[in-house]
């Protein structure tokens, strides 16, 4: 009977790194796209929807831009009671929600809010699920005894 393999003896932290979804990039393209023929059909007058339509095309494309060319970052997540690191600083209340196939990561760095989201294209299924573990382990250990001493 052969012997089974030994196992870890424990986790090691959880790494990983975020870019700028084309996923997202080209559904905001096409948002955009669709701005025109959308203020087009209310009620406003033809010549303000319209124009209003543009703008509003204009603004989507530039976000668009914007975020493609947005900086990535590093996430680093350790299993012990060591505080998360995003871009090598350490940050407060790492959450992750899930949303379907997005995963939204937040955390409170300097008193402030940030948050990025993984669209598929950009975390693939194991490192998915390798966040998920690590970001629960992270908050189990990091949260007090739910029992007194």
């Amino acid at each position: 009977m052969p012997r089974p393999l030994p196992s870890s003896p424990g986790s090691a932290p959880c790494q990983l790194e975020w870019h700028p979804s084309r996923w997202q990039c080209r559904a905001l393209i096409a948002m955009g796209a669709l701005m025109p023929w959308a203020l087009w059909g209310t009620e406003l007058p033809a010549p303000w929807g319209l124009a209003l339509g543009l703008v509003a095309m204009v603004g989507t494309w530039l976000e668009a831009w914007r975020y493609a060319r947005g900086p990535g970052c590093a996430f680093l997540i350790p299993l012990d009671d060591e505080p998360a690191q995003v871009d090598g600083e350490a940050v407060e209340d790492l959450q992750m929600r899930r949303r379907g196939p997005l995963l939204q990561l937040r955390w409170r760095y300097e008193g402030r809010r940030h948050w990025r989201l993984f669209w598929p294209d950009t975390l693939p299924a194991a490192q998915a699920r390798e966040l998920r573990l690590a970001v629960r382990a992270h908050c189990i250990s990091r949260s007090p005894p739910a029992v007194a001493p």
